[in-house]
């Protein structure tokens, strides 16, 4: 069993105005296996979490930790927290012109292993996994997301997520942008990838849709940097009734 343990961890950035908290002592443990769900309003510090256990160097860690299996994280390069096991789908994917799905693939995966796959195999993994996900055998040879719609891009981060096989997903706001069909076919995948390899899943959302798709563990309240409240699937029905309101008020008090 793997562990992605954070501990108290503050974060913050530069802004136009000076230094800005938005991370006030974060405190989170994944098991392999789990499910988390974080919700919380916007300007909450779910993504800023996200960016920070992936390494963007906009965030800086003033104090904390994130270690997974004891090692730790901060002191990783971003390249080096993927070879770790870690897989961030982000919010909004990027066009990466030049360069195609099929070398980006195969690349990214030899990176990660530490040797190439093999091409008879690792060529039919793909095919398997595109057919599952309904994006078509014409996008292997397309650039990485150029020209892709905002759920055919979702759809290609979690095709990555089921070939890069990780120990921990950190999903930020995977949901967004997608129809009803789009979102059952992206939480099919995330499913299959989390049940194939034991991973452990941290998913960012703002609305509960998703989670009638992936079930949590455990939901995570976020408001104003912190940890509001945590609990069981329950929760995120809670907030889907009541909203926020008791979290804010409770924040502001």
């Amino acid at each position: 069993m793997s562990t992605l343990e954070i501990k108290d961890l503050h974060v913050s950035i530069e802004t136009d105005q000076g230094t800005k908290e938005i991370l006030k002592g974060v405190s989170l443990t994944i098991n392999s296996g789990e499910k988390h769900a974080i919700m919380g309003p916007n300007g909450s510090g779910k993504s800023t979490l996200a960016s920070t256990i992936a390494g963007h160097p906009r965030y800086e860690v003033t104090s904390g930790s994130i270690t997974l299996d004891g090692e730790d994280v901060l002191e990783m390069e971003v390249d080096e927290r993927a070879q770790a096991g870690l897989f961030l789908a982000m919010q909004y994917p990027v066009e990466v012109p030049g360069v195609t799905m099929t070398n980006f693939l195969r690349t990214a995966k030899t990176a990660l292993d530490g040797e190439a796959p093999k091409l008879r195999t690792w060529t039919k993994e793909v095919k398997d996994a595109m057919e599952q996900l309904k994006i078509d055998a014409d996008f292997a040879s397309r650039n990485v997301n150029e020209g892709f719609s905002g759920g055919e891009k979702k759809r290609v981060e979690i095709l990555q997520l089921e070939l890069f096989k990780p120990k921990f997903a950190v999903l930020d706001e995977t949901d967004s942008g997608l129809d009803i069909d789009a979102l059952r076919i992206v939480s099919e995948g995330v499913n299959r990838a989390h049940d194939a390899n034991n991973m452990g899943t941290l998913l960012i959302t703002h609305y509960t849709r998703i989670l009638n798709y992936i079930k949590p563990d455990y939901v995570h309240v976020f408001v104003d940097g912190k940890v509001a409240e945590q609990g069981g699937p329950e929760l995120a029905d809670e907030l889907e009734a009541n909203g926020y309101d008791r979290f804010l008020a409770a924040a502001k008090a």
